[in-house]
């Protein structure tokens, strides 16, 4: 039987929701390593609503589950429903929903809270030792709610390539264990069974990201 891993999404695009060729990458990863998705979002209002056009917030309102549903061809579930006990792993695609609809760290950094759904939800799987997979903005999910844990959002120092850098720093105050790793590489904390890759934190070429996302599906799976 293949693994039944849940993936929680945050919307869909990348300035409101989902990152969606990470979301894409980490789906058809999960389904060459012969692994079964089960997609769940959140059924709540999402922060805002960006025109990825012009990149600017809109007076339209939209629901992270119904806009999640678009990625997951429908087939979907609201976060309420996941139940950690019938599943082998966890994993949370990136994208700015990830920091603004799961959490509010686009708004208070390390002062951020986490969706109370999505913290039960992460540490129901770290309390059943249950391997996490998170990737791009979502490992700050985890610096928040695993005090001590080691991550990778890719490198500190920021640069053309690395423009989202200082979040290295942020994590590191939260008392977490950075280590620097390019796109196509992951990093495993073995202790909390959780797998980390830095996926468009990188100004890196598409097909890098996807790779590393690949990379780390393989780890999690080989976790579970």
């Amino acid at each position: 039987m293949g693994k039944r891993v849940a993936v929680v999404l945050a919307g869909c695009g990348v300035y409101d929701g989902s990152e969606i060729h990470e979301s894409s990458a980490v789906l058809v990863h999960l389904s060459r390593e012969g692994a079964q998705a089960e997609v769940f979002a959140p059924n709540v209002d999402q922060m805002h609503v960006v025109d990825h056009v012009k990149g600017q917030p809109t007076q339209e309102k939209r629901n992270v589950l119904v806009e999640s549903a678009r990625i997951a061809r429908g087939n979907i579930k609201d976060l309420t429903k996941l139940d950690v006990k019938g599943l082998d792993a966890l994993i949370i695609p990136g994208g700015f929903g990830v920091a603004k609809n799961l959490s509010t760290w686009a708004t208070q950094g390390k002062n951020c809270t986490v969706t109370k759904e999505v913290e039960d939800v992460l540490k129901a799987f770290h309390a059943a030792k249950k391997p996490i997979g998170l990737c791009c903005i979502s490992p700050v999910l985890a610096a928040k709610i695993f005090p001590g844990c080691e991550l990778t959002v890719g490198h500190d120092t920021e640069c053309e390539k690395w423009p989202y850098a200082k979040t290295a720093e942020t994590v590191k105050e939260l008392g977490c264990k950075h280590i620097n790793k390019h796109v196509t590489e992951v990093h495993v904390d073995v202790k909390n069974k959780l797998v980390t890759t830095s996926a468009f934190m990188c100004n890196a070429p598409i097909h890098e990201i996807y790779d590393g996302i690949g990379k780390m599906v393989k780890e999690v799976i080989r976790l579970a």
